[in-house]
């Protein structure tokens, strides 16, 4: 065999590589484009879409829908959704027994000795709610501007008019309804309030109403799933003040009386609940003295109007007489 001599080896190493370099460059061209490929790595039409793999894991329970929301219907009030919200806030139980209930539980009626709204203004409870409720009132002289004698009532829970005169033959017809009433409290609750609260309980303004006493004997003792005012206009009014009082005492409402306030509320849609203004026209400034007993302290002889205090006055005491020279809540 023929030796290859050092030129021709050279001549075919040269030729060899050209070769190698040229298949290279084949290869390279075959390869397509990075910007024409998706992340997949297959060419696609501007336009198409190119279906993915199922996301897996947290991936796919990011790009999971939304989960729908409830949105408050349309044209319901906020008032309406704030009763709504508190009512969901109240413990919801069965009724407690109603052994040991008797309105003496409550207090005095109509006590003015009370740390709610009028408490401590010289006159009862009573009689501040028909001052606020009634209209063309006319007052007995000589009761500091408390005592209602005649007025008119436009009530809420009939829709009737009716003209109390103060007598032992016509007081009836107006009476002073507790919208939770005290035995309903006593069961959900109001057992475990102590005697002061218990007394706030029954002469807080914002749980008194003035009404015909006729639909307040029909009520008795009822809650919202038992008894509802005829006049159903104020029937959102109602149940938004039984649900405001029972948050304020913390009190509980059964589960048929939830539904039923939910029912109303729910229907309530754009009506607006009124707010009324819960203290009663105070007594006018020259009937506005000290009562028969006595201030507990100066802020409630001040706030109503009997300031100062001297020495032989109804309403002084030597406990609110600091320096002892006769004059008090100086």
């Amino acid at each position: 065999m023929p030796k290859t001599t050092p030129i021709r080896r050279r001549t075919w190493l040269l030729l060899g590589v050209l070769l190698v370099a040229a298949l290279g460059l084949v290869v390279v061209s075959a390869l397509p484009d990075a910007d024409d490929t998706t992340a997949g790595g297959d060419r696609t039409a501007v336009g198409s879409t190119v279906p993915s793999a199922p996301a897996s894991g947290s991936a796919a329970r990011s790009v999971s829908p939304a989960p729908e929301t409830t949105a408050p219907p349309a044209g319901q009030s906020e008032a309406v959704r704030r009763s709504l919200t508190t009512l969901d806030t109240l413990a919801v139980k069965g009724r407690a027994p109603r052994t040991g209930y008797e309105r003496e539980q409550f207090g005095q009626s109509w006590s003015d000795d009370v740390s709610v709204t009028d408490g401590h203004n010289g006159c009862d409870t009573r009689n501040d709610i028909l001052r606020r409720d009634l209209t063309d009132v006319a007052l007995k002289p000589d009761t500091r501007g408390c005592v209602v004698l005649a007025g008119t009532l436009d009530d809420p829970y009939t829709r009737q008019t009716i003209s109390f005169t103060r007598g032992p033959d016509t007081s009836a017809q107006v009476q002073i309804d507790h919208v939770v009433a005290l035995s309903d409290a006593w069961q959900k609750g109001a057992q475990q309030l102590d005697a002061d609260r218990r007394r706030d309980f029954a002469n807080d303004p914002r749980n008194l109403q003035a009404v015909a006493g006729s639909a307040n004997q029909r009520k008795s003792d009822g809650d919202a799933a038992t008894w509802l005012p005829p006049n159903k206009s104020y029937r959102c009014t109602y149940v938004s003040r039984q649900i405001e009082v029972k948050s304020l005492y913390r009190l509980w409402v059964t589960p048929a009386e939830k539904d039923a306030m939910t029912r109303v509320l729910t229907a309530c849609s754009g009506t607006a609940i009124p707010t009324s203004e819960t203290a009663s026209p105070p007594p006018t400034k020259t009937d506005r003295v000290a009562p028969a007993s006595y201030f507990p302290n100066c802020a409630a002889a001040r706030a109503a109007g009997a300031t100062p205090l001297r020495l032989g006055q109804p309403g002084y005491r030597a406990a609110l007489d600091g320096d002892g020279d006769g004059v008090a809540c100086e």
